[in-house]
C-alpha cells in the first residue's frame, strides 16, 4: 500500500497527524536524506507493518542503497542500545555503569553512509525509545558535527508524528475498519 493510500484509513480523530506527516517530510531545516532516512529509521522503531512498508517504499526512492541501509542500521542498533543504557539510567547501582556493555556496535562506524545523517537517525530513534543517555549522547554528537538545534528538532517532529501515526494505525486495526474512539 502506498503512504497516501496508508494516510487515507487514517480516522477523522487523527487528522492533525496525517496533515503534518506531509508537513514534516518537507521541512527546509532538513535535506530530503535526513527527512526520508528518519522517517524510515523512526517507521521501523515504531513496529507497525503497514506504515513501516509505506514509508519504506517511499524512502527507496528518496534514498541511496547506503543511505537506506544506514536508517535500518540506525533502528536496530538503537533497539539495542535504547534498552540497555536506559537501564543503566533506571536504576541506581552505579556498579553497572562500570561493567563494560560488551554489545557490539561497528554500525556506526561502518554503516556507509553520511555520519551526520546517521547520528541524527540514531538521535531521533532515541527519542521515540526514551533513551535519555542516547538521545544526550547523539544529540552532542550531531550538533558538534554542526547541526543547528533547528534541524535536530525537525527530525524528533518526524519521529513524534511517525509514532503518533503508528499508535493510530494499530488502534485502528485492533477496532477494526470502523474505528471510532471507545464510548464515541
Amino acid at each position: 500500500m502506498t503512504l497516501e493510500a496508508l494516510l487515507d484509513t487514517v480516522p477523522d480523530y487523527a487528522k492533525d497527524l496525517k496533515l503534518n506527516l506531509s508537513n514534516v517530510l518537507r521541512q527546509s531545516e532538513l535535506t530530503p536524506q535526513q527527512a526520508w532516512g528518519t522517517a524510515l529509521a523512526c517507521a521501523i522503531a515504531c513496529r507497525n507493518a503497514e506504515l513501516r512498508a509505506a514509508i519504506a517504499q517511499e524512502a527507496r526512492q528518496q534514498l541511496t542503497p547506503a543511505a537506506y541501509q544506514a536508517a535500518g542500521a540506525a533502528a536496530a542498533i538503537m533497539g539495542m542500545n535504547n534498552v540497555y543504557y536506559r537501564f543503566l539510567h533506571l536504576v541506581d547501582n552505579e556498579k553497572y555503569r562500570t561493567i563494560p556493555a560488551r554489545l557490539r556496535m561497528n554500525v556506526i562506524r561502518t554503516h556507509g553512509s553520511d555520519p551526520v545523517d546517521f547520528e541524527l537517525w540514531c538521535t531521533a530513534v532515541s527519542a521515540i525509545n526514551n533513551c535519555q543517555a542516547c538521545a544526550q549522547s547523539h544529540e552532542r554528537v550531531v550538533r558538534e558535527k554542526g547541526l543547528p538545534e533547528e534541524t535536530i528538532l525537525a527530525a524528533v517532529r518526524i519521529a513524534a508524528v511517525i509514532h503518533g501515526l503508528a499508535s493510530v494505525l494499530e488502534s485502528n486495526a485492533a477496532l477494526g475498519a470502523q474505528a471510532a474512539l471507545p464510548g464515541a
